[in-house]
């Protein structure tokens, strides 16, 4: 598959064919000055489809992307880990003082992110008006250069760099985060 993707600089020419929530990331990033890179692809739906988009965006730290709430359903959270980490909700719990976390259900991922189960990534914060998901980052997402994620719909994906993500992206969508440390997973 990866011999058909191809790394492209910026935007798509056309909007054509291109949802609404997909546009608006690039505009944003556009508006920020934050330079990325695309690969467009069908629809990742299996782990060969992930590694040949992940050999294309290569240095980047492709992370998995947990969309989270607490028992009460009171408390939301993205989780980005690294794809070599396992999630283990009684190591994120204890660090966050929350109760045991569960996978929320697509509707919430839509009311908060405007993203379906798929295409979960950090983009969908710019969605987050009224900050009602808190962003938890793996410690060692952030010693990366560079970063992976889809454009809020999973048949493109993008590079950009660590410290535009952080220090750019977060701060303009009014969002903080939080670091959490995961220990490495046994399958």
């Amino acid at each position: 598959m990866n011999s058909t993707l191809t790394l492209v600089k910026g935007r798509p020419v056309s909007n054509e064919g291109r949802l609404e929530k997909e546009i608006k990331t690039y505009d944003l990033l556009d508006s920020l000055g934050i330079k990325y890179e695309r690969v467009d692809h069908e629809e990742a739906n299996t782990m060969e489809a992930c590694a040949a988009i992940d050999e294309v965006l290569a240095p980047a730290v492709i992370c998995k992307n947990l969309f989270l709430c607490n028992a009460q359903k009171t408390k939301f959270y993205l989780l980005m880990i690294r794809e070599d980490k396992k999630f283990k909700t009684k190591e994120i719990s204890h660090q966050i003082n929350s109760a045991r976390l569960s996978f929320a259900s697509p509707e919430y991922m839509e009311k908060f992110l405007n993203i379906t189960p798929g295409s979960v990534s950090v983009m969908g914060l710019m969605n987050d008006t009224e900050n009602e998901v808190t962003l938890l980052v793996d410690e060692d997402v952030l010693k990366e250069e560079y970063f992976g994620c889809h454009p809020c719909i999973n048949t493109s994906s993008i590079r950009l760099k660590v410290s535009d993500v952080f220090e750019k992206f977060l701060p303009a969508v009014h969002h903080d985060y939080m670091t959490v440390k995961l220990s490495m997973g046994v399958e």
